[in-house]
C-alpha cells in the first residue's frame, strides 16, 4: 500500500475510443500490481464491458467518459480495495448515464459481476442525484449519504474517489457551479474522510477544491511570502536531509523521513476558524518520522529534544491518547536555529502511518482483522459510533436546520457549536470558555463579561462549554480585563484582544499563560 498518492495525469487519445481506452488499461494495470492475475483479469472484463456502455460518451472536459471512471478505479486501487471496489469504481456511473432505467443497469451488472459488486453500484447510484442545494434542501441527500455508509463503507470510498477526480476537472465548469460543487466537498466530503482517518484523500480533495471555493482567499494565500508554497517545500528538503543525517548517528532505527507543505486550505482554516496569524501557525513545514517501535517513537522524541528547540506546551502524545478517528503520533513543534523556522515532527510506527494515510482502509472489515463481524457488529466499534449517530437521526423529529447542525457535529469533532438566547449557532474550538463565547459575540460584550448563564443557571466565566449549550452574557461597565483570563480561553483570537487590553493598560507584554501562572504579570 503507497503512501505516496499523486493526482493522475495522462495525455489521453481524444479521437480514437480504441486508443484511448488501451492507453488507459496501461495506466490503470501498473496500480493493481497488488492482485493476483485472476482478479486482474477480473478487473479487466469489468473495464471492457466499462468501455462498450459508455462507449463515446463524454464529459464537459471532452474527454472520453471513461477517463474519469479509470480515475476513480487508480485512486481506489491505490489504496489497495479488493476487486469488488475497483470493479464498482469502473462501472459506479454505467446504470445512471447508460441505461433507460438505472435499476436495469444495476440487474445488467449483477449478472456479469456478482452481487457483491452490484450492491456496491446500487449504492453509488443512489447517491448520484446528491447536488449541493443550500443547508434545507440538502437533508434528504445527507441521509441517503449515511445510510449508505452504514451498509458498507467502501461505497463512500468509491463516492471519495469519483469526487476527488471531479475536482480535478472543474475548471471546465461554469465558475458558478464549480464554486457549488468545490464548497460541498470542502463542508461534506472532507470532513468525512477525516473522519475515516483518510488523510491522503482529505488532503487532495481539499488541495483541489480550495482555490474554486474560495478565489480570492487561495490566490490571496499563494502569494504571501510566508506561506509560498515552493519556498516551504525547499526548507522541508533541508530539514529532511538534517534529521536523516541524525538519526543515523544516533543509530535508532528509522524507516523514512517524509516532509510535507502545510496546504493553502488548512493554513485557511486556521486562519479563519482558530484566528490565528501566519507567524503563529507552526506546522507550516512538517516532517513524519516513521520507525518501527512504539519504544523508538519514545527515543525519537527525547533526541529530538536535544538537537533541537523544543516549544513549550507543543507537544502532544497521539499514541497514549489517540484521536477520535483512530490516529496515533507524537507531535512535537520545534525550532531550528540554523533555518530560523520553527516546524512539526509527527513521530510514528509504519502501521501508525498506513492508518494516518488511509484510515479505516488500512485494515478493511472485510480482511482477517474484522474475520467473522458483520459490518453492523464493526459499525458500534468506539471510532465509528458517529456513522451510527448520523444514522439515528433519522429516528427524530428533527426540522432541516437541527438536523444539519447535528451532521456538523458529528463531522467536526475538535469544534462545538453553541447557542445564544436568540438561537444563532455560535462555532468554538473544544474546551473553549464563556468568555470565548463572550468575544465572539463581539469585543465590548467580552472585555465587560462579570457572569454567564449556561442552560439558563449561572456559571463562571471559566467553564467548560459543551456543544448544544444556550449562552447568555451578564456584562458590567465597571468590568475590566484581567489577566486570568488568559488562563480560561481557547481561542487565539479572545487570547489576543485580551493581552492587547493588558497591554494598553500599562500591565506589560504578556506573551503566554506560563507567564500569568508565574506570577510576571501584575494583576
Amino acid at each position: 500500500m503507497t503512501s505516496d498518492l499523486k493526482p493522475w495525469e495522462a495525455k489521453i487519445d481524444r479521437e480514437s475510443l480504441e486508443v484511448a481506452s488501451e492507453q488507459l488499461w496501461e495506466l490503470l494495470l501498473p496500480h493493481l500490481d497488488y492482485l493476483n492475475t485472476d482478479k486482474q483479469e477480473f478487473i479487466r472484463l469489468a473495464f471492457d464491458y466499462m468501455v462498450e456502455k459508455h462507449n463515446q460518451q463524454r464529459r464537459s472536459s471532452g474527454d472520453f467518459y471513461i477517463v474519469h471512471t479509470v480515475n476513480t478505479a487508480i485512486t481506489l486501487a491505490d489504496i489497495e480495495f479488493d476487486k469488488e471496489t475497483i470493479v464498482a469504481g469502473l462501472l459506479h456511473d454505467v446504470p445512471e448515464d447508460v441505461f433507460a432505467k438505472p435499476n436495469e443497469g444495476i440487474l445488467d451488472i449483477e449478472k456479469n459481476f456478482g452481487k457483491e459488486v452490484a450492491f456496491l453500484v446500487s449504492g453509488i447510484t443512489k447517491l448520484s442525484v446528491i447536488r449541493y442545494l443550500g443547508e434545507k434542501k440538502q437533508v434528504e441527500n445527507m441521509r441517503k449519504l449515511f445510510v449508505a455508509m452504514s451498509q458498507d463503507l467502501r461505497i463512500i470510498f468509491i463516492k471519495l474517489a469519483d469526487r476527488l477526480h471531479n475536482l480535478r476537472t472543474l475548471k471546465s465548469l461554469a465558475p458558478y457551479k464549480a464554486q457549488r460543487i468545490a464548497l460541498e466537498s470542502l463542508e461534506v466530503y472532507a470532513p468525512i474522510a477525516e473522519r475515516l482517518g483518510v488523510g491522503v484523500i482529505r488532503a487532495q480533495i481539499e488541495n483541489e477544491a480550495f482555490r474554486f471555493a474560495y478565489p480570492a482567499e487561495s490566490k490571496y494565500l499563494v502569494n504571501v511570502a510566508e506561506t509560498n508554497f515552493v519556498k516551504r517545500t525547499k526548507i522541508v528538503e533541508k530539514l529532511v536531509s538534517k534529521t536523516k543525517s541524525i538519526l543515523e548517528t544516533s543509530e535508532i532505527p528509522f524507516i523514512n523521513v517524509i516532509g510535507r507543505a502545510k496546504n493553502q486550505y488548512s493554513i485557511f482554516k486556521k486562519i479563519t476558524l482558530d484566528n490565528k496569524p501566519i507567524d503563529k501557525i507552526y506546522d507550516l513545514v512538517a516532517l513524519r518520522i516513521i520507525t518501527n517501535s512504539v519504544a523508538n517513537c519514545y527515543k525519537i522524541m527525547s533526541l529530538m529534544h536535544k538537537e533541537f528547540e523544543v516549544l513549550d506546551k507543543r507537544t502532544k502524545d497521539y499514541i497514549e491518547t489517540p484521536k477520535e478517528n483512530g490516529y496515533q503520533s507524537i507531535h512535537l513543534t520545534v525550532k531550528d536555529t540554523h533555518l530560523d523556522t520553527i516546524f512539526e515532527f509527527q513521530i510514528r510506527t509504519e502501521q501508525m502511518h498506513q492508518y494516518a494515510e488511509f484510515g479505516v482502509a488500512a485494515h478493511w472489515w472485510y480482511k482477517e482483522n474484522m474475520s467473522g463481524q458483520t459490518a453492523d457488529q464493526w459499525l458500534t466499534k468506539n471510532n465509528f459510533k458517529w456513522i451510527q449517530s448520523l444514522i439515528e437521526l433519522d429516528k427524530k423529529p428533527l426540522a432541516e436546520d437541527d438536523y444539519m447542525k447535528n451532521v456538523r457535529l458529528n463531522l467536526y469533532p475538535d469544534r462545538i457549536f453553541v447557542l445564544t438566547p436568540k438561537n444563532q449557532v455560535i462555532d468554538l474550538p473544544r474546551g473553549a470558555s464563556p468568555i470565548d463565547f463572550a468575544y465572539k459575540i463581539h469585543e465590548d460584550v467580552g472585555s465587560h463579561a462579570i457572569m454567564a448563564k449556561i442552560n439558563g443557571k449561572v456559571a463562571k466565566l471559566n467553564e467548560e462549554l459543551n456543544t448544544g449549550d444556550v449562552i447568555e452574557i451578564i456584562t458590567s461597565k465597571q468590568q475590566k480585563p484581567n489577566a486570568d483570563w488568559l488562563l480560561w480561553t481557547k481561542n487565539s483570537s479572545t487570547s489576543k484582544k485580551i493581552r492587547a487590553f493588558l497591554r494598553s493598560i500599562g500591565v506589560g507584554f504578556v506573551n503566554s499563560e506560563e507567564e500569568v501562572k508565574s506570577g510576571k504579570v501584575k494583576k
